[in-house]
């Protein structure tokens, strides 16, 4: 009943970039003890962005542009993966005194996904099952199939401190402090999910069917999940939630002259996105839901076809009677993904660097009240001038699989993406970042 959305249409951002050794606002988003390790007295961010879409069914060209889509998504037996990650960061700015460095960063976020979807429940309600034209397929689906959108707005306060330092190590430690303002929510969950789907030329019922439903919304999103302006238009909603960032990191510096140090290798552990957020807004509700649909009764799928919006889905499942209420809650609350990350940056020869890097989320996706995310591991080679680099980044995700990138920087200017190399080969996703920010003695 959900992937009628998929007309609208993660990993780790800004991949290669976020562990230069130009350092700054972007690495410590990836680690808050990186503050410690700014290349000038002052930074200001001017504007970043990343955006990502990846499946696990789907190729670059058709993420980007193809036609048929939800044929191809929903051909074969395997559940379907597909999310859409866009990350904005406005204007922050960075500063050290000392021993001390301390900042603040404005980001928006916007999230769309969908996750462990059954293919047969996809094509039966996006394309009335045109494939099979009479038949009966039974279904039994133990995960808890999702759609969820998210946006929200963030402020964050980071603060890091050099605890040891001298000729050849440094140690330092850090914290960020998140102020969340969300924006806007919708979840459709369907667990345990089973039943049988009938197709007769066309017209598709379910019958002898059963499962644990939750529909959630919050904002504009419950009115039209497929238009993607209702998310950039309720990005930054009041203040209702709070997060933390906390990280160490350790260098083994190599100076170059008396002017400039760089390191030999750089280590980082971080937990980030510890926190949740409440949504509340004059149309928020979240029910669980009893589907049932007895065996010799039948609910018609085809009128789910050209729905895009959660709360009529709602409506026209209550209209069967097949809907029973469990719990209703007006305010609901939303955790984070929170995520472990580790890496290490070697300098191999003069100017030559490889970044090692693993991404560990902390709480499974299945979760109606959890926001989604992505284990990544990556190496990035990289080659670092003065004022020039250029690194490849290379990642196995969880949803797409292996990725192989291209980017550069100049000055505080910097342009890429972790998947071009794999998109000429019809990769199974698609992402690009940019973004300029300003060093200052």
């Amino acid at each position: 009943m959900f992937p009628v959305w998929i007309r609208s249409l993660a990993q780790e951002h800004f991949s290669g970039i976020s562990t230069s050794q130009r350092g700054g606002l972007l690495n410590a988003s990836m680690n808050p003890a990186e503050l410690s390790n700014l290349q000038s007295k002052y930074e200001i961010s001017v504007f970043s962005a990343s955006f990502n879409l990846s499946s696990n069914r789907l190729g670059f060209d058709d993420l980007v542009g193809g036609d048929n889509i939800e044929d191809k998504l929903f051909e074969g037996n395997k559940d379907v993966d597909l999310r859409f990650d866009g990350e904005i960061y406005g204007p922050g700015f960075a500063m050290k005194i000392d021993k001390w460095a301390f900042s603040v960063q404005t980001k928006a976020y916007a999230k769309i996904n969908f996750a462990d979807v059954d293919p047969t429940i996809g094509d039966a309600v996006t394309n009335s099952a045109v494939s099979a034209l009479l038949g009966s397929t039974t279904i039994q689906n133990n995960n808890n199939q999702r759609a969820n959108g998210t946006a929200w707005g963030e402020v964050g306060f980071g603060i890091s401190r050099i605890l040891f330092e001298n000729d050849e190590h440094k140690f330092s430690a850090g914290v960020n402090l998140k102020l969340l303002f969300p924006g806007s929510y919708a979840n459709l969950g369907a667990d345990k999910f089973q039943g049988t789907i009938n197709n007769n030329l066309g017209d598709v019922t379910l019958t002898n069917a059963s499962a644990n439903l939750n529909i959630g919304y919050s904002g504009k999103l419950a009115g039209d999940f497929t238009d993607f302006d209702n998310y950039a238009s309720s990005i930054f909603g009041k203040l209702n939630g709070f997060a933390t960032d906390i990280g160490v990191n350790y260098q083994w510096k190599d100076r170059l002259d008396d002017d400039n140090e760089s390191y030999k290798l750089n280590v980082g552990l971080a937990v980030r996105n510890i926190g949740s957020m409440t949504f509340k807004d004059a149309n928020n509700q979240s029910t669980n839901y009893i589907l049932n649909v007895p065996d010799g009764e039948f609910l018609d799928l085809n009128q789910f076809q050209d729905v895009s919006s959660l709360e009529d889905i709602e409506q026209l499942l209550l209209a069967s009677g097949y809907l029973n209420s469990v719990a209703t809650k007006r305010d609901f609350k939303t955790k984070l993904p929170t995520v472990f990350s580790a890496y290490a940056d070697v300098k191999v020869i003069p100017n030559f660097f490889v970044t090692v890097y693993g991404q560990q989320k902390l709480n499974e996706d299945d979760a109606n009240d959890q926001i989604t995310t992505q284990n990544v591991i990556s190496v990035t080679p990289r080659y670092t001038a003065k004022k020039f680099e250029v690194y490849s980044p290379l990642a196995s995700n969880e949803i797409s699989g292996f990725t192989a990138g291209l980017g550069f920087g100049v000055g505080g200017f910097f342009i890429g993406s972790s998947s071009i190399l794999t998109a000429l080969g019809n990769g199974d996703q698609a992402d690009i970042y940019l973004g300029l920010r300003l060093g200052l003695q």
